[in-house]
């Protein structure tokens, strides 16, 4: 896959804080890359560096291989602040001014209407439309020139959970159209649902990332010991449902796929003259994975 967004070792220092500290990823094409942490852990400063809106003091990133020009910001739409429409002006107005700014087609202004499901709403002013209507059309905006990759910060933010579930499924929708995401969210349950991979930031360091299947899991653990564990090992390489596994000490951790159990686990292994010593199951919350990631090195 192509890699659309590269960062690396980006800083940002205002005065004595280190805002960001030496970022390095990268966003692959047609992901949905989630930057998860709490206010004040440098998502909002990463995603501005990367917009060109403020100066790095240190380190560089790539789009598409190259340097920031404003021919590769044609190719980003963004949304980083409260959506700033004019509230006299009905849905279809607002775009149009966007449009002639942006110098995007027209032509896009009734296709993103509707893919935000604002078609039959085109008429109704901004100011009567309710917070979530307004942060869809503010997506609309941001697609209006049909860009290749949507930076949005804080997107859910301020929403009732009606208005957060119609923006998941909306960027979700988006996504399936061939667009990579990258999104900033301080909300465990948003990016576990919504994206495909995870960047977990803490006070402006880089503290996890990867495919969120791999950072984050509701999935519960298994805890698994035996008297001879190269089998044990050999065996979990095999087997289809192991999701992940890894070991400390004489502690073998690992996660089960969706609709498998410790009853598959213990019977397979069983089957295959394994028989194990020890085997706990770990209920492990998304909240409780997220405190071990942050505290990490702390």
């Amino acid at each position: 896959m192509a890699t659309v967004l590269y960062i690396d070792k980006l800083s940002k220092k205002y005065g004595s804080l280190q805002a960001l500290d030496q970022l390095t990823l990268q966003v692959e094409a047609g992901s949905i890359y989630g930057l998860l942490g709490p206010n004040g852990s440098g998502k909002t400063t990463t995603l501005g560096m990367v917009l060109d809106v403020i100066r790095p003091s240190g380190g560089n990133f790539l789009w598409f291989g190259k340097p920031i020009s404003k021919e590769s910001k044609q190719r980003v739409g963004a949304l980083l602040e409260t959506p700033n429409f004019y509230p006299y002006l009905t849905a279809r107005r607002n775009l149009q001014v966007i449009a002639d700014i942006k110098n995007a087609n027209p032509d896009n202004i009734n296709k993103m209407l509707d893919m935000v499901g604002l078609g039959t709403r085109s008429h109704t002013t901004f100011n009567g439309f309710s917070l979530g209507m307004k942060q869809r059309l503010a997506l609309a905006a941001a697609m209006l020139n049909d860009p290749e990759v949507l930076v949005l910060d804080e997107p859910t933010n301020g929403l009732d959970p009606q208005g957060i579930a119609e923006v998941r499924d909306l960027i979700l929708r988006i996504a399936s159209h061939g667009k990579t995401i990258v999104l900033a969210s301080h909300l465990l349950d948003e990016v576990e649902k919504v994206c495909t991979h995870v960047a977990v930031l803490q006070a402006g360091k880089l503290k996890a990332n990867g495919p969120v299947s791999n950072i984050l899991s509701a999935h519960d653990q298994l805890l698994i010991s035996a008297d001879e564990r190269a089998p044990v090992l050999q065996l979990l390489e095999r087997l289809p449902y192991i999701v992940q596994f890894g070991q400390d000490k004489d502690i073998i951790t690992l996660t089960l796929a969706e609709g498998y159990t410790s009853t598959d686990l213990n019977r397979d292994m069983f089957a295959q003259g394994v028989v194990l010593s020890q085997l706990l199951v770990r209920r492990k919350s998304l909240e409780a994975q997220f405190l071990e990631i942050i505290k990490k090195d702390a």
